[in-house]
């Protein structure tokens, strides 16, 4: 009973997250035109470059990522990323299908980028605090967080920026430098939507560690006896 809730509440949040993503990159990012980093980025990039179809590049890109995070994350996790990806791509289809609402903010691309950087690092903070993923380019930051020990934010910002720097050969510089202002708060709210409420253990400098370890264990007194007789 208590595996079936979980279940629900974890599915529930993925629902949640994507949903929230998809409805951001779409009514905000697509219609404000504010380009895209990650494996997105270079896919389209790709299709620029080499005239590749961004869908092949993608599915090229995830697929790899994907049997590594099996390999090293677990099955769980690959199949929650597979979940979430499969989930956002579904809600965006559809809110590209049938949403009629329009967020016009071509003229303030600053409200654009800030709103695009909170919904979209909340969305897919819910979705990493929950056990998954949304992409490939998701699973490789989750991946090297761990293994650099550096913010799981700070990781997305500096893929996502590397990407859209490489996009000023096809993209307008003022639109791409909105978009890094957005991915920019996007790592932060995911640090902070991964990390809330979340108690890390104190860390000892390695200095005290190691002079501590050495530090000569002076014994113990022994107890005094207490005698039975009178």
């Amino acid at each position: 009973m208590r595996k079936r809730q979980e279940t629900i509440i974890t599915m529930s949040a993925m629902l949640f997250g994507t949903f929230l993503m998809a409805f951001a990159y779409y009514h905000i990012n697509f219609y404000n035109h504010l380009t895209e980093g990650g494996f997105v980025g270079l896919a389209l990039l790709g299709k620029y470059a080499f005239d590749i179809p961004p869908a092949l590049s993608m599915v090229l890109l995830d697929i790899p990522v994907l049997l590594i995070a099996w390999l090293i994350k677990g099955r769980k996790f690959m199949l929650n990323t597979v979940v979430a990806a499969s989930m956002f791509t579904v809600f965006y289809a559809l809110i590209e299908r049938y949403s009629t609402l329009v967020i016009d903010l071509g003229n303030n691309l600053l409200v654009a980028a800030v709103l695009s950087g909170i919904l979209t690092g909340f969305g897919a903070g819910v979705v990493l605090r929950y056990g998954g993923a949304t992409g490939g380019d998701d699973v490789i930051s989750v991946l090297f967080s761990e293994w650099s020990g550096l913010k799981v934010g700070t990781v997305f910002f500096l893929m996502d920026a590397v990407v859209l720097l490489l996009s000023l050969f096809y993209m307008p510089l003022i639109e791409t430098l909105y978009t890094i202002l957005a991915v920019s708060i996007a790592g932060q709210v995911i640090t902070v939507t991964v990390t809330y409420g979340t108690v890390k253990p104190e860390k000892k400098p390695l200095r005290n560690a190691v002079r501590a370890s050495s530090a000569p264990v002076s014994p113990k007194p022994a107890s005094p006896t207490v005698s039975s007789r009178p």
